[in-house]
């Protein structure tokens, strides 16, 4: 378990005057033995001072991050919450307090200490941050952010604060795939049904489970599709993944063995910078393995603006002997101010560059979609979607997509 190791105050504050000045060398030895990483030399010394002053508040202080350190976590919670009742205005008991519950995986208890924190060091950026922390991992992504903007306006370094506000944002190409929330898995089902007009409507069905990670996430989907008076099926691995400060990537690999309506391979990169003050770009390159290979290059910007996600992408479809290219406009809305619930509109446009197609080579086609993700007690989760789009020659397309999403 990685801990942020901090250092004792550089003042203490007893509820019990120390006895003689062998008691207070007695303690600098237990301090120097603790931040010199000698946990059990330092509880040896704590103990003796506790059995010379019992209950004095600074001693149990001391102790207490000892016993988080050592992972001893109920003997670390009754130090602390003992000196917290023994002295309900010392600050560094909170904080510690606060550190014991994130560090042992209880967010919600560290949020209510570190709530006591900021009470007591309201300008003290360092403990807005704290709490944040606790907020996010929580999944009061609201919260969260609430209080990193506080911890800038009291100070804290603007790149780090962009960096965690970027790191609570919703991932733009799938939301869920980084929404961890205090989450480990999720798994989903979903299906699509189009009406194509004079033929026999498509569906397509996909299956996912999904295991988040501190660093991003790692899905395995199974699809299936029936088009054309035909079935196939694919697999897929899909993953994001944290880089380095306000970076994520997305990482895809997609195989179908059939290779009936899906290409027989596929992979897909996508890199994401975030660029500061609510905006983000990204770059990518989906490749698929049909008989003739196709790229699609993409390049989007994106702007968080409140609980506003706006995302303008262009990509360019390049395969043998033919070009094409489209832009797409997209807004989410997270109208309930987390990272779960949004409803999301979309329009696009495109132009198709084929000697093969049409007289003249060109075509032009144009859609839209609208969806609304909704999330009921944090657990399951819903989707419904709607689209239609025009192609070459008029052709008309009316899709309809329903999900269900159980995360545990």
């Amino acid at each position: 378990m990685a801990i942020d190791f901090q250092l004792p105050p550089a003042a203490t504050t007893q509820a019990q005057a120390a006895g003689s000045a062998s008691f207070d060398a007695q303690y600098e030895r237990a301090r120097a033995l603790a931040n010199a990483g000698q946990p059990a030399l330092a509880l040896a010394a704590y103990n003796a001072l506790l059995a010379q002053s019992p209950g004095n508040v600074d001693v149990l202080l001391g102790r207490g991050i000892v016993f988080t350190r050592m992972e001893r976590w109920s003997e670390a919670q009754a130090d602390l919450e003992a000196a917290a009742q023994a002295a309900p205005d010392y600050a560094d008991v909170w904080l510690a307090l606060g550190n014991l519950h994130q560090w042992h995986d209880q967010p919600a208890q560290a949020v209510l200490a570190y709530t006591r924190l900021t009470v007591l060091r309201p300008n003290d950026a360092a403990s807005w941050q704290a709490r944040a922390r606790a907020q996010r991992a929580a999944g009061r992504l609201d919260a969260a952010r609430a209080d990193l903007e506080q911890a800038r306006a009291l100070g804290a370094n603007a790149q780090e604060t962009d960096a965690a506000l970027a790191a609570l944002r919703p991932r733009p190409g799938n939301p869920e795939a980084a929404l961890a929330s205090g989450y480990t898995w999720a798994a989903s089902l979903a299906g699509g049904w189009t009406d194509v007009g004079g033929g026999p409507r498509w569906n397509d069905q996909t299956a996912s489970l999904r295991h988040y990670m501190k660093s991003g996430s790692l899905g395995f989907e199974t699809l299936r599709a029936h088009r054309f008076g035909q079935s196939g099926q694919a697999w897929a691995l899909d993953a994001y993944a944290d880089l380095w400060r306000g970076a994520y990537a997305n990482i895809r690999y997609q195989r179908a063995p059939a290779a009936r309506l899906f290409p027989a391979n596929a992979g897909r990169v996508e890199l994401y910078q975030s660029l500061g003050g609510g905006w983000e770009a990204s770059l990518a390159d989906d490749v698929l393995g049909f008989d003739s290979r196709v790229n699609i290059y993409g390049v989007a910007l994106g702007k968080y603006v409140g609980n506003w996600y706006l995302q303008l992408r262009h990509q360019a479809i390049v395969s043998a002997g033919s070009h094409s290219n489209g832009q797409r406009l997209l807004a989410r809305y997270y109208y309930a101010g987390d990272a779960d619930t949004y409803l999301e509109a979309s329009v696009n446009s495109g132009r198709s560059d084929d000697p093969l197609s049409l007289a003249g080579g060109r075509a032009r086609s144009g859609g839209g979609s609208v969806t609304w993700v909704r999330y009921w007690g944090g657990n399951w989760g819903g989707k419904l979607g709607a689209s239609f789009s025009r192609g070459a020659n008029d052709a008309r397309e009316r899709g309809l997509t329903l999900g269900l999403v159980r995360r545990w």
